[in-house]
């Protein structure tokens, strides 16, 4: 047998298995626990060409409608392969590396800190620099961890979770830790010019990585990071009704519109070679 190639989304692996049963070519599925990754092998060595191609042709566009309806007609709900519960502690833990899981802890910590005590206690060590404070460099990130209210706390972190941690999987620590300094200053300093130093939240981050992990998945889906089109469309509609004042004005919209812009920016950038085709 020869191993053809391995995903990380079993979907995926799915979808292309049944696509090469419709070519009448039989590939295996086996997961592989210790990378955390879906391994696909294929019995007879005279079909190795044309699967490597078909392969290649599935990796630029693998949600093409060509491969989602075969995998309705030749698909079946009974497989070998067990897929595990996504929302459990253990698949959680497993699928956070370690940048993305202190996120959340340091995030959780502040908003358990602001619960006991008043907000401005907290804002006085964590808050975006006033005169005379622009040399404590911590100032210029820490608004990212303040959440000041449950929802808000949830509603990052679940995002956070997400997106952080397909890149920091897929992409690396470094990049993950990249993207999440540059974003956080860009959108403090964005949100800045409208709050003063009154503000806080990781959703500018979030919007960042959003568009970021949208754009790679768009232009480079063989590197399986991915957002889904429907969330970058809600992002930009939740953006619009914040500017038309509709959401209230607790709403950090240049923080929102800060992160959009520069996780835009930083995928273009990274995917810039994919602009030349």
């Amino acid at each position: 047998m020869i191993h053809v190639v391995s995903f990380v989304n079993p979907r995926l692996a799915q979808a292309f298995v049944d696509y090469m049963a419709s070519q009448h070519i039989q590939l295996r599925m086996r997961p592989n626990p210790q990378q955390q990754q879906v391994e696909l092998w294929l019995d007879d060595e005279q079909h190795i060409t044309k699967v490597r191609h078909e392969l290649d042709l599935f990796l630029q566009d693998p949600s093409n409608p060509r491969y989602t309806a075969v995998s309705w007609q030749t698909g079946t709900t009974h497989t070998n392969f067990k897929y595990r519960s996504f929302f459990s502690l253990a698949n959680l833990k497993e699928r956070s590396g370690p940048l993305t899981l202190i996120v959340m802890l340091i995030c959780t910590g502040i908003y358990l800190w602001l619960a006991m005590t008043q907000h401005l206690d907290v804002l006085r060590y964590l808050a975006w620099p006033r005169e005379g404070q622009q040399f404590e460099l911590w100032r210029w990130f820490s608004p990212a961890f303040v959440q000041f209210s449950l929802s808000q706390l949830v509603f990052n972190l679940v995002l956070w979770w997400f997106l952080a941690s397909q890149v920091e999987r897929r992409l690396g620590t470094g990049k993950l830790l990249t993207i999440f300094l540059v974003s956080a200053l860009f959108c403090n300093w964005g949100q800045s010019l409208y709050s003063a130093s009154n503000f806080g939240g990781l959703s500018g981050v979030v919007y960042a990585l959003i568009s970021y992990v949208w754009l790679t998945g768009e232009r480079q889906p063989e590197k399986e990071v991915s957002a889904p089109r429907g969330l970058m469309i809600l992002v930009v509609i939740w953006l619009f009704l914040g500017y038309l004042d509709i959401l209230g004005s607790s709403i950090a919209n240049a923080a929102h519109l800060s992160g959009l812009i520069i996780g835009l920016l930083m995928g273009i950038w990274d995917n810039r070679h994919t602009f030349k085709h």
